[in-house]
């Protein structure tokens, strides 16, 4: 054992050197790719935080419901958030370290009127070098202010499917939010919410199984198979440990999980790691969603690399699941 120069003994007189920590350098240089986020809508300093952190690339969502000034949501209102999301892409690429580009679709989160517009000129965005998914997309449980009633969500996300597949593009599935086993703490002069959204405007839900996240992720999945979307070319957003078993065992989509605001999703490191070390890595991703409407951590992308070690993922397990992963599926 080491002898210290100290006048009187420290910890490490006291400690066996075997007892050291021997963590791989290689953590704090792994790249990583952000699959679904919405950094568009951040600060400048916010994007810089994805870089000093070691962002590699990112798919910045272009649209959703939230960021629409009026509910019902017409085509204008979407077809502005894609454009404002095109303008602002080159001087992010310019003022930042890392690839970025773009998901192109309509969310379902609120109703959107006379979205057969935007399906007519989905298209010639998606033939743009600058959009690499359709999305976000998918069956949503229920809406923000203005319904959609399953009929309507399905037929645009079949369609927005179909377009996927045309243009051999990533299909990014929005998944509802389980909320069931995530404790709020109680509150005694009401909330301030860690989003902008007011959630007193949800409408009655369409889904009203026992977990409508796995509903939604059925229904996806044979609207996926209508347009002739290989189910390997669909990242399912939002993903937690209940509907592991059903993706990974029943279907060959990708599952990607959000780990930037635990205090909504109840999603942790620990959960990406458990479901690693069942299934493996093959299918499975890491997302911020981070927005500017939402109280997210960049930086939690980062301590996500570092706490997948400590739940005892080797490094190239994890620069799998962070990095290999979404790049192979980006091309």
């Amino acid at each position: 054992m080491a002898q210290y120069p100290t006048r009187r003994p420290t910890d490490r007189d006291h400690r066996p050197d075997e007892a050291a920590a021997d963590l791989p350098a290689e953590l704090t240089t792994i790249p990583w790719i952000d699959i679904h986020n919405h950094a568009h809508t951040l600060s400048w300093n916010d994007r810089e935080k994805f870089a000093l952190s070691g962002c590699h690339s990112m798919v910045m969502m272009a649209a959703a419901y939230y960021w629409t000034p009026y509910k019902p949501v017409g085509p204008e209102d979407v077809r502005y958030l894609w454009d404002d999301a095109l303008a602002r892409l080159g001087p992010i690429r310019d003022a930042h370290p890392f690839d970025a580009s773009l998901g192109i679709g309509i969310h379902t989160g609120a109703r959107v009127e006379n979205y057969e517009e935007l399906l007519d000129v989905m298209p010639e965005y998606c033939e743009l070098d600058e959009v690499s998914a359709v999305g976000e997309i998918g069956i949503t449980e229920s809406q923000h202010v203005s319904g959609w009633d399953l009929d309507g969500q399905k037929d645009v996300t079949r369609r927005q499917l179909a377009i996927a597949a045309d243009h051999d593009l990533l299909a990014i599935l929005h998944t509802p939010a389980d909320l069931r086993d995530v404790e709020f703490p109680d509150r005694v002069h009401g909330s301030i919410p860690g989003y902008e959204v007011d959630a007193s405007l949800g409408t009655e839900p369409v889904l009203t199984g026992e977990n409508p996240k796995r509903e939604a992720i059925e229904i996806d999945v044979g609207l996926a198979t209508e347009a002739g979307l290989p189910e390997e070319r669909m990242v399912l957003s939002h993903a937690d440990k209940t509907v592991a078993p059903y993706v990974l065992e029943h279907t060959d989509c990708q599952l990607s999980f959000t780990v930037s605001y635990p205090w909504l999703l109840g999603v942790e490191p620990h959960h990406v790691a458990e479901v690693v070390a069942e299934y493996g890595p093959e299918r499975i991703l890491v997302e911020t969603d981070s927005a500017g409407i939402l109280r997210s951590d960049v930086f939690a992308f980062k301590r996500t690399v570092f706490e997948l070690y400590r739940m005892g993922l080797d490094v190239e397990t994890i620069r799998q699941v962070v990095y290999e992963n979404p790049r192979e599926l980006l091309g």
